[in-house]
Parts: structure tokens; C-alpha cells; sequence
């Protein structure tokens, strides 16, 4: 089996007076090699740096970097700080995203700023790693966490991603389904979990009452074709899709 890449994504929840709560959505720039042009959950690889500043925290050494990498990442990709302590205002954010744009350590610009990791602010969701062959396979660990008050509005970094908003799990699958976006396999079926949840609470209780088991698709031939499918006992409500129809990256 080819080596996975780490990786860590964040699912960012705003709750509403009224309706479902709304996700932090990320449309993938078209170029990028890895599902190009596909929405997605802000996110990325697991950097050595993010291994370094987890060795500083007491804990499981590859979840902390694996939490470290989610936060550092929304920040780069949207401007948006989740997990940090204290949490800092919308100018010292943009100070530590333009930091982690020029290639700082991310462990000394949160030194710089006077602030530091809150990692318990995430909640382990899920972990997917597709075997599907392809020039790049991660290894992804999927975090819940709610979007602090006073957060400002994400911002695109124009490279990597060329649009962010916000929207309901539900809203993005009827997207999808209307043709109007794309989205891989493993995002659609953690958003028909996510459309389930009235709040974050509801996402977080689900967690807890599903191991956390690392979930690699397997392709399985019915009567009626092939298939994508997955474990039945980790929370999904779909659990197969048509191999024909599915995107994998």
C-alpha cells in the first residue's frame, strides 16, 4: 500500500437563530493537483513544524500535531484563528497569516503574538485514508470546533482556494447534486453526516459515540455495478455510492 501523506482538516460550525448551523466551505483552486476545483473543509498536511510544536504539548504526539496542523491551516487558507489562547484580535491574525504566507515557523509567530495552542478546542471527528490509486494519498484526520465570537469574516488566500463561504451541510450536497459544484467522496459522505446535527453539539455527541477508526473505501461489485463503500458502524446514513458517479480527487 503507498505511503499516506498526514493530513488535518478543519469542520468550522456557525450556528443560526434559525435553520441548520452553517460550515466554512473552501472551493479549491482548479489548478491544485488534489482535488482541483472541488469544495472542501479547510485544511492540509501535517508540516514537521507541526510536529515540533506538538513535542512542546503533553499529549498524543501525532494528534497534537495533527490538531496544530487544522488550526494552522484555516488560518493560512481563511484568516479565521480556531484554537488559540488567548484568542487574538482580526490585526494580530493577519499579522500571524502573513507570517505563515512568508514561510515562518508557526510555533515562534504564536510566540511573537503572545498566544498559544488551545488544542482541546477540536473535537476528533473522523479519519479517512482512501488506497484508491492516485499520485498523492493522505491520511486525514477531520476536527469539529465552533467558530469563536467576534471571529472576522475568512478572507480567500487567492492561491490555493478561490472562494469561501458559508453554508449548510445540506446546502452543499444539493449543489453538488445540481451540478453546480464538486465535491470528493470523502467530503460528501462526512457532509450527509453533518446534515444530520442541529448544532455543534449534536456533532460532538455523535463523535463520542463512534470509535474513531481510520476509514479506507473498498470498491465492491453488486447486482447492479460497482461501488464505492464504507464501514456501516461509524455514523454514516450513505454508505455506498455508484463507482461511476463518485468523485475520488
Amino acid at each position: 500500500m503507498q505511503d499516506a501523506i498526514p493530513a488535518a482538516t478543519l469542520v468550522i460550525f456557525r450556528e443560526t437563530d434559525s435553520g441548520p448551523p452553517q460550515l466554512l466551505i473552501v472551493e479549491r483552486a482548479k489548478a491544485m493537483a488534489f482535488a482541483g476545483g472541488a469544495l472542501v473543509f479547510p485544511g492540509g498536511r501535517v508540516d514537521p513544524g507541526d510536529h515540533a510544536l506538538a513535542a512542546t504539548i503533553r499529549g498524543a504526539p501525532d494528534d497534537a500535531a495533527a490538531r496544530i496542523a487544522a488550526i494552522r491551516e484555516t488560518i493560512e487558507e481563511t484568516g479565521i484563528a480556531i484554537g488559540l489562547t488567548p484568542m487574538p484580535d482580526a490585526a494580530v491574525t493577519a499579522r500571524l497569516r502573513a507570517g505563515l504566507h512568508a514561510g515562518g515557523a508557526f510555533g515562534a509567530l504564536l510566540a511573537e503574538a503572545g498566544t498559544g495552542v488551545d488544542l482541546g478546542v477540536l473535537t476528533a471527528f473522523a479519519r479517512w485514508r482512501p488506497a484508491h490509486a492516485h499520485a498523492r494519498i493522505f491520511d486525514t484526520l477531520f476536527y469539529l470546533a465552533a467558530l469563536p465570537a467576534g471571529a472576522p469574516e475568512p478572507e480567500v488566500d487567492a492561491t490555493e482556494n478561490v472562494r469561501l463561504f458559508w453554508a449548510s451541510a445540506q446546502a452543499v450536497i444539493d449543489e453538488a447534486d445540481a451540478g453546480r459544484a464538486r465535491i470528493i467522496f470523502p467530503t460528501r459522505r462526512n457532509l450527509e453526516r453533518l446534515a444530520r446535527f442541529e448544532g455543534l453539539a449534536d456533532a460532538i455527541a455523535d463523535a463520542r459515540r463512534h470509535p474513531l477508526r481510520t476509514i479506507t473505501p473498498w470498491i465492491e461489485q453488486r447486482e447492479d455495478g460497482r461501488y464505492i463503500c464504507i464501514d456501516a458502524d461509524l455514523g454514516y446514513p450513505v454508505t455506498a455510492e455508484p463507482f461511476d458517479q463518485a468523485m475520488r480527487a
